[in-house]
């Protein structure tokens, strides 16, 4: 069969098997870095909305409802919950009271333009209704991406080590780290790399994440890091997972989720570091480029589940995203298995569970407003045809909606092109 047709075929083979889903506004998110991060098989959902001060703070979604977390917090103004885990462990980054000593905005939260008293920004755990704070390598900041079924966090903590190629006003080492009862454990980054972040954590403990260089603070990825080496970190092991042909020094190569088969996803520059592709990883197979959505040129997939489904975002030269979901193969536009009346349109996917509910957020018209949305399989059907995928284009955002999201993302590269003038 030609490759054109085989592409049809299979296109037309996921739409005949696809039921469609239906869409749960979850609310506007409010302040920067607002939005739905993580869904867990539960149901229970970990992200960021803004308060009624301006800040934004750790939210917990569950059936429709929403609870702040971030009331109390650490004694800060500012909080966001990364990661969820099935029995409702939350973990994330917090401000404290304490100022900190050498100056630092490590969590962003002050270039993100939300209000803050210049404290330091601690990785937290939240049970039984309260928010501790976990251990750093003896620096003052650190941040909490991701926890497991077993309670075993995936993260980031600084040093003392003072790291004289940071801009200001980082001037300490940050290392990717894992957390065990409590004890922190620093893991290696790839060879000749000071820094580094852990990301995702699965059932079996392994993780995921880069290491790189300390880089002028992103508003995009939240980090100081220049993402050169996407890695995974097993029993006494460091493996890079390598590249699309990219140096990691435009979209970044990173490793943003994995299951429990290790099977992982994030992006990589392709040649030229000047477009970003998402990208599968296995044992099997290396490192596997998954393209994009037709006629869009960056991508990246954020969340994978233990099916092996995949979702993400998409978007064209100018910026504009879109959410899609890739099943056997075949990556869709999440809006093409949404109701035709659907009244957001889904931008980006930012993790999928075992029941394939997908989590992420959306445009709102009639508001020009930022959502996070829950996108929840419904009645049987075809969600996607072939026309339907033909026709599908990018929503061209206002700048109103383009502002917000500008430092929305956890994703270098979208966020770079958000900068475009249209």
């Amino acid at each position: 069969m030609k490759p054109i047709l085989a592409s049809i075929a299979a296109v037309a083979a996921f739409a005949a098997a696809q039921p469609r889903y239906t869409i749960t506004d979850l609310g506007n998110v409010g302040a920067t870095p607002g939005q739905p991060f993580t869904i867990v098989n539960t149901g229970l959902i970990a992200g960021a909305a803004g308060a009624d001060n301006g800040a934004t703070h750790a939210v917990l979604w569950y059936q429709g409802l929403k609870g702040d977390i971030g009331v109390q917090g650490l004694g800060g103004l500012n909080s966001v919950a990364f990661g969820v885990n099935e029995i409702g462990q939350v973990v994330g980054e917090a401000e404290t009271t304490t100022p900190d000593p050498n100056g630092e905005d490590f969590c962003g939260f002050k270039q993100l333009g939300l209000p803050t008293k210049g404290t330091t920004c601690l990785p937290y755990l939240w049970q039984f209704g309260r928010m501790s704070p976990l251990p750093t390598l003896g620096g003052p900041n650190g941040v909490a991406n991701q926890i497991n079924a077993r309670g075993t966090i995936a993260g980031i903590a600084e040093n003392k080590t003072l790291d004289l190629t940071c801009p200001a006003p980082q001037k300490l080492q940050f290392k990717p780290v894992i957390w065990n009862k409590g004890q922190i454990e620093e893991l290696p980054t790839f060879p000749g790399d000071p820094d580094g972040i852990a990301i995702s954590i699965n059932g079996n403990g392994q993780a995921v994440g880069s290491s790189g260089d300390c880089s002028s603070y992103d508003p995009y990825s939240l980090s100081d890091l220049l993402q050169v080496h996407a890695l995974l970190w097993e029993t006494n092991a460091v493996i890079n997972l390598g590249n699309l042909g990219g140096t990691g020094r435009g979209g970044g190569n990173i490793a943003f989720g994995i299951n429990n088969s290790a099977q992982v996803v994030g992006n990589s520059d392709l040649p030229g570091d000047a477009v970003t592709h998402a990208f599968l990883w296995t044992k099997e197979k290396g490192i596997q480029d998954l393209g994009t959505l037709p006629g869009d040129i960056d991508s990246a997939a954020l969340g994978i589940n233990d099916g092996g489904d995949i979702v993400g975002e998409s978007s064209d030269s100018s910026g504009n995203p879109r959410a899609f979901l890739r099943e056997n193969g075949v990556m869709a536009d999440l809006n093409s298995l949404v109701p035709a009346d659907s009244s957001l349109y889904l931008l980006v996917a930012c993790s999928i569970n075992a029941h394939r509910q997908i989590i992420g957020f959306a445009f709102d018209p009639a508001s020009n407003e930022v959502h996070g949305y829950l996108a929840s399989l419904g009645t049987k059907g075809v969600g996607l045809s072939i026309a339907a995928q033909a026709v599908r284009v990018p929503v061209v955002l206002p700048e109103e909606a383009r502002q917000q999201l500008r430092r929305q993302l956890r994703l270098g590269r979208f966020g770079a092109r958000l900068l475009m003038p249209q």
